[in-house]
Order: C-alpha cells, then structure tokens, then sequence
C-alpha cells in the first residue's frame, strides 16, 4: 500500500488535472452561453422585427386591395352594396393591422436597445424606431384625411373625383411603402450586424476552448512529468545503485534527494551498503594474518564464535 507522501503526489497530479478540465469547462460554457444569448437575441428579435417590418407593406398593399374592390363594387350598375360593404369592412380592419405590425416591430427594437447585455447600434436602432413612428403616423393622418374624401365623393357617386383621390391615396401608399423599404434595409442591415457578431463570437469561442484546452493539457503534462521526475528518479538511482551493489562495488552511496518512502529507502540502501563495505574491510584485513574460513566465521556467526570459541589447526 502507498504510504501518505507518494499517495499525495499522485493524488496531487489527479487533483490538478481535473482542476485544469473543470476550467477548461466552466471556459467552454461560459463562451457557449454567450453565443447562446447573441443568437437567441438574433432569431427572437431582430429577425422577427425585420417580418413585422415586411408585414406592414403587405397590410398596407392588403388595406389598398380591399379599397379598390370596394370602389369596384360601388361603381357597378347597379352596385353592389353588399359587395362593397364586405371590403370596406376589411379595409377599416387592414388599418389598425397596419399600426399593430410596425409597434410590435418597434417594441422588439426596443427591447434590444434596453439590452445592455449585447452588443448592438443603439444610435441607428433609435433612429429606425423614429423613422418607423414618424412614417406610420404621418400615413394614418394624411390617408385618413384623403379616404375620408375619397369616400364621401363614393357616395355621392362622383366617380370623377372618386378617381383623383383614389391616385393620391396610391400616391400616399407609395411614398409610405419606400420609406418602410428604406427602413426595412437598415434594419437588415443590423441584422446583418447582429448575424456577424453572433459568428464571431463563435469563432472566438471555438479558438479559446482549443487554446484553453492545448494550455491546460500542456501544463497538466508539465506538471506530472514534473512530479513523475520526483517520483522516478530516486527510484533510478536506487536501481543504479543495486547493480553497482550486484557486480560488488561498494564505494558509492547513493544521494538522498526525498523525504518520502523512497528516501527512506535509499537511506537503509546506504547502510546496507556501509555494513557491505566495513565487512569487505574486515574480511580483507583478517585475510592477511589469519585463515580466511576463520575470517568468514567471524563475520558470519559473531555473536557464536565471541562466546564459544573454536580451535583450529592452521598450517602458517
């Protein structure tokens, strides 16, 4: 079983990568979220503003259709009343269609300008908003006025008169139509915007995790070849040191670098070795006045020849 000191550092290797993988993670989904939030803005604002946007144009063409039936069914012979009270009907109903698409278009402008959490051209968003109030507004005001006479000269079948005004509310139509073109333009142009920031941040995202992931696995390599190095280089030096032991080399020691296991096993390694290398002296220095079987007793059984004693005949 491992003893505290190694179990640390290998506890501690383990520790510190799955340190480096959870922020590595919390990186990833912190970068994810963020593209997550610029998309979610892209499709549930800017895009849906640029339909309503659309829409107000096919209201508005709606509102005309339904005013040029209306105008068709009255100045039939006979006219057909019920025929034209159905379109005039839909036309005063088209009219606040009209209103209802641009405000819900300027409400998500808006809500995308109050945002301070995305990236967005505030000045030119608030410039849209105006442009869209400014239009919708002078539209309703100058159409309700030639309608109204429009409808008035219907009744009283002036259709002369009723032919004029039906131009000038073409016209009206018109010039409203290209400023909400206009406007529809700009707002795909922040659309436009919005997509390019959405994919940058994604790219960015994507080349940080690979940073952050290639930094943390080259640091987490570091690291262990760094402890590993603690750990298997006394370990190599005692193996070292065992072959310099087998082929009967006792004058090296081997250094003690640690205070783990394998320190402590290095250190009973050098005794061992003294204890090999003062016999070696011992029985070298017997060796050259005495018997060297007498020598190897001595060396081998102290304790027995110190107390007993034996007797030998040795030929000198």
């Amino acid at each position: 079983m491992l003893r505290p000191s190694i179990k640390r550092r290998i506890v501690g290797i383990a520790t510190g990568m799955i340190i480096l993988a959870v922020i590595t993670s919390v990186m990833s989904m912190a970068l994810a979220s963020r593209v997550g939030h610029l998309l979610d803005e892209l499709t549930n604002r800017y895009i849906p503003a640029y339909g309503d946007l659309a829409r107000v144009d096919i209201r508005s063409l709606e509102r005309a259709l339904m005013l040029r039936r209306m105008i068709i069914a009255k100045m039939q012979t006979p006219p057909d009343e019920a025929s034209a009270a159905a379109h005039l009907k839909s036309f005063e109903e088209k009219g606040p269609e009209v209103g209802r698409e641009a405000e819900a278009a300027r409400k998500l402008i808006n809500a995308i300008i109050d945002d301070p959490s995305t990236p967005s051209d505030n000045v030119a968003l608030t410039r849209i908003d105006e442009r869209i109030d400014t239009a919708v507004n002078d539209l309703r005001h100058r159409l309700n006025e030639e309608i109204g006479e429009l409808l008035r000269q219907l009744e009283v079948r002036n259709f002369t008169e009723v032919l004029h005004g039906l131009a000038r509310v073409d016209a009206l139509r018109d010039e409203f139509n290209q400023k909400m073109e206009v406007i529809r333009v700009d707002m795909l142009g922040q659309v436009h915007v919005s997509a390019s920031t959405v994919v940058r941040n994604q790219q960015r995202a994507i080349w940080i995790s690979a940073i952050v992931t290639a930094t943390a696995a080259a640091i987490g390599l570091v690291f262990a070849m760094l402890v590993g190095s603690g750990i298997t280089g006394p370990v190599y030096r005692l193996l070292e040191g065992t072959r310099e032991v087998e082929a009967g080399h006792f004058d090296k020691s081997i250094p003690v670098t640690t205070r783990d296991e394998i320190g402590q096993l290095s250190v009973a390694f050098n005794r061992m070795i003294e204890r090999l290398r003062n016999n070696e002296r011992i029985r070298d220095i017997f060796g050259r006045y005495i018997d060297p079987r007498v020598a190897q007793d001595l060396l081998d059984q102290p304790g027995v020849v110190a107390t007993q004693g034996q007797r030998r005949v040795m030929t000198v």
